[in-house]
C-alpha cells in the first residue's frame, strides 16, 4: 500500500497503531511535504497580484521546485515505510538523510516569500517555515540513530559534518523568517 494514495486518515491510523511504520521517519517526510506545499499555496496566491507583478518570474522558480520538493518529500513517506521494512541500514539512514537535504532546500524557499509573497498569507509562510525546521529536525534523529550502526567512520563523519551545517543554517533561516513574519503580522 502506499500512502500517498491514500486519504490522511488511513495513514494517521497506522501511524498511531500498533505498526513497526510508519513512525517517525514518514512522519517527518509528511510534514516537510505539507511545509512546501504551504511555500506553493503563498506562491499560487501571490502570482496574478498586481501588487506582486514585479517578482512573477522569480516566483515562478520558486513555484517549480517549491512544487517538485512536495512531490519528493511526499514520496519519502513511503520510502520511509519501505526502508523500514528492508532492514537495510544503508536505506534507513539514506532516507531521512534525503529527507533533511530536501527540507532544507524547501525552508530556503521562505524567506523571500516575506516580501514577495501576498501580505495575507504571510502567516502560512511562518507556518511552512515551522514544519520545515521540525522536519529536518525530526529525519535529523533517524539519521543519527542510524549513523550508530554504520560501520564505515568516514561516511558517519561526513555525514554529520553536512547536517551539522545544515542544522546551524536552518534555525538561522527559521529564525529569521519567523521574526519578519511576526513584525509582519504585528505591524
Amino acid at each position: 500500500m502506499k500512502y500517498k494514495e491514500q486519504s490522511l486518515a488511513v495513514y494517521l491510523n497506522d501511524l498511531s497503531a500498533r505498526l513497526a511504520a510508519p513512525g517517525g521517519g514518514s512522519a517527518a517526510a509528511l510534514s516537510a511535504s505539507l511545509g512546501a506545499a504551504l511555500v506553493s499555496m503563498v506562491i499560487n496566491f501571490t502570482i496574478g497580484k498586481k501588487k506582486y507583478a514585479g517578482y512573477e518570474k522569480e516566483l515562478a522558480v520558486l513555484l517549480d521546485k517549491s512544487e517538485k520538493l512536495k512531490f519528493q518529500l511526499l514520496d519519502m513517506v513511503d520510502l520511509d515505510v519501505a526502508a523500514y521494512a528492508s532492514k537495510n541500514l544503508r536505506d534507513a539512514l539514506d532516507v531521512p538523510f534525503m529527507v533533511c537535504r530536501l527540507s532544507f532546500e524547501a525552508a530556503k524557499l521562505c524567506p523571500p516569500l516575506v516580501k514577495k509573497g501576498n501580505i495575507n498569507l504571510i502567516s502560512d509562510v511562518g507556518v511552512a517555515i515551522a514544519l520545515l525546521e521540525a522536519a529536518f529536525f525530526s529525519a535529523l534523529l533517524n539519521v543519527e540513530i542510524n549513523l550508530k550502526s554504520l560501520a564505515d567512520a568516514k561516511l558517519a563523519s561526513s555525514i554529520r559534518k553536512e547536517l551539522d551545517k545544515k542544522a546551524k543554517d536552518i534555525k538561522k533561516i527559521r529564525a529569521k523568517t519567523e521574526a519578519q513574519v511576526v513584525k509582519a503580522i504585528r505591524g
